[in-house]
């Protein structure tokens, strides 16, 4: 008896083994991976998105993932009872899988995201190139391996180091980090892992320029999912497939895997569109529920007519010269954050939406030429080549920037400004700790939020009357 009961348990030990043997080298597996980026707390389609990944979920094997910077942009949810909750308890609600770190997510302090990776998120955040020292910022992992059918599926997070040796964003808020040059820990890990999975997908806040040349410089992961740049990517280099879905919540990343053995039968990746599918009814309630704000729904006041990007940039640098009483104001084009703002019934919201990041004002003093001089260290910048050679910096003074045959700028042509002459200077936090060759004299660090300087103006002088045509230029 007691043979005959080894006997079939060595038979079932058996088959179970052939069968996981004959699903890791044999088996056909369908997969799909839904991919989001740089959502910035935009929960506007999330309704749509819970209705499409409860469709694919129905279907096939489905991995949500997302590729980072969760929040920072949406008052609604930045500066909800509990700060930015709602868009990670949504994401738990939607049942992600994993996803890397964005530079914003840092946005709060390492304290905070830290307890967000570890009590909040029910989903895995993985970031190789991040190196943590603080008990308050427990180390993420480097990668994340999902078993299924037989088959490995191998997830890697990697966020960008551009700035002084850490992600975009201000230094206090990376104290006690260390990070990586995120191509080299990619590279490191998928040199681990690439002899375990069948297929292996970078998650990158890096941006698509950089992991462009990873892709083309090294034959090592099957799917990049980029972000940080906003961009719409949908590429093929080698044997790389590269997909990026743009800024916030309107559409997805949906990738279409089938893995045939250990090896990849076929693999796209497309853009789609959420304008076409219906909204989840429990989840727009949700939604409306974070939006019924009577505080930063309260209109503050007007403009004459809407703002696209270069009239808000018009708006703010006039409004912080007025408040400061200074000579000439500047502020940057990554920190404004709308691309237009309406004519009417402009709300708190609304202000706290286009300038999300709490800055806060300097003051100092600064020649002509040391205006000169910041100018075209930024337009020439070559250790971040995503703000350089464009207008980055705008101001209450129209300026022209020169270039020389090749495309470096050369000289600024102010209109009222001369080199010798000294002028007061107001410009915003991030630029004057982030950007090069800013020499002045009587620096005052305020305690202003420019938030408050935008809605006191506004209040002020509604209605708002400011020009979209810009009053910087480059001439070659």
């Amino acid at each position: 008896m007691k043979r005959i009961l080894l006997q079939s348990v060595l038979a079932a030990f058996a088959l179970t083994c052939g069968y996981f043997f004959w699903m890791r080298h044999f088996a056909e597996q369908e997969l799909v991976i839904i991919s989001t980026t740089d959502l910035h707390s935009d929960i506007n389609n999330m309704p749509r998105l819970a209705t499409a990944v409860k469709m694919s979920r129905d279907t096939v094997r489905t991995l949500l993932v997302d590729s980072g910077d969760r929040w920072t942009g949406n008052a609604y949810v930045d500066m909800a009872a509990e700060p930015r909750r709602p868009i990670i308890d949504m994401m738990n609600a939607l049942g992600y899988d994993v996803a890397t770190l964005g530079n914003h997510e840092w946005d709060a302090g390492h304290p905070f995201l830290g307890y967000i990776n570890t009590s909040v998120a029910k989903f895995d955040v993985v970031c190789a190139n991040c190196k943590s020292d603080t008990i308050s910022f427990p180390q993420p992992d480097a990668y994340k391996i999902f078993r299924f059918g037989g088959k490995r599926i191998g997830f890697v997070g990697a966020v960008n180091n551009f700035d002084n040796g850490h992600p975009s964003g201000k230094a206090e808020s990376y104290e006690g980090l260390r990070f990586e040059d995120p191509k080299r820990a990619a590279i490191k890990y998928a040199r681990r892992l690439r002899g375990d999975c069948e297929l292996l997908v970078l998650l990158s806040h890096v941006g698509d320029d950089v992991d462009r040349e990873l892709a083309a410089e090294f034959d090592l992961y099957d799917l990049i999912l980029c972000g940080h740049t906003h961009n719409k990517l949908d590429t093929l280099i080698g044997r790389t497939q590269l997909g990026q879905s743009g800024r916030g919540s309107k559409r997805i990343g949906v990738s279409r895997v089938v893995i045939k053995g250990k090896a990849i039968k076929s693999l796209e990746y497309d853009i789609v569109e959420l304008a076409s599918y219906e909204e989840d009814a429990q989840m727009k309630e949700w939604v409306d529920r974070v939006y019924d704000n009577e505080t930063l729904n309260r209109p503050i006041g007007r403009s004459v007519k809407l703002l696209d990007k270069i009239g808000i940039a018009a708006w703010e640098t006039s409004a912080m010269k007025t408040h400061f009483g200074v000579d000439v104001a500047f502020y940057h084009y990554g920190g404004i954050r709308f691309d237009e703002m309406p004519s009417e019934d402009i709300s708190t919201g609304m202000i706290f939406g286009v300038e999300p990041y709490s800055s806060k004002v300097y003051t100092m003093v600064m020649t002509g030429a040391q205006i000169e001089r910041m100018i075209l260290a930024k337009y020439n910048d070559r250790e971040n080549m995503r703000e350089s050679h464009r207008l980055d910096i705008f101001s209450t003074e129209p300026y022209v920037i020169h270039l020389d045959e090749s495309g470096d700028a050369i000289r600024v042509e102010f209109e009222n400004l001369v080199p010798e002459a000294e002028y007061k200077v107001a410009m915003g936090d991030y630029m004057f700790n982030n950007y090069k060759d800013i020499v002045c004299r009587d620096l005052v660090r305020t305690d202003v939020l420019l938030t408050d300087i935008l809605m006191n103006d506004l209040a002020s002088n509604t209605p708002i009357d400011y020009s979209n045509t810009p009053i910087q230029a480059i001439k070659r």
